[in-house]
């Protein structure tokens, strides 16, 4: 099972961009899925958080311009980001918690796609 992010790229304050991350393999469900981000020296910090119901967490600094969204036919979710100021650059990470067998829940990271913000 593999998860690679899609979509990262250089855009002026004010842009927006969309992420996306399939994931790949033998996958009997998806529990929750979830965008982070890293810039260096710090650590990687969560962005937002879509359940397998459908229920979505984000963090305070991006809430109202990104939207997080899944879809488990295409076993992959996404990130849509606008109105993007410089602060969101960063290296975005996919995650999920995804079950590779029938009763075991194992988590997985993409690798970071990454975003530049500025003018």
């Amino acid at each position: 099972v593999q998860l690679q992010a899609f979509g990262g790229g250089f855009v002026q304050p004010g842009g927006s961009l969309r992420l996306s991350c399939p994931a790949s393999g033998i996958i009997f469900g998806i529990e929750s899925m979830g965008w982070y981000r890293q810039t260096p020296g710090k650590q990687r910090e969560l962005v937002a958080r879509i359940t397998s119901s459908g229920s979505t967490n984000y963090a305070d600094s991006v809430k109202g311009r990104f939207t997080i969204s899944r879809d488990n036919a295409k076993k992959s979710v996404y990130l849509q980001m606008n109105n993007l100021k410089p602060e969101d650059t960063a290296d975005y990470y996919c995650n999920a918690f995804l079950r590779p067998r029938p009763i075991t829940v194992s988590e997985y990271w993409g690798q970071g796609t990454e975003v530049t913000v500025s003018s």
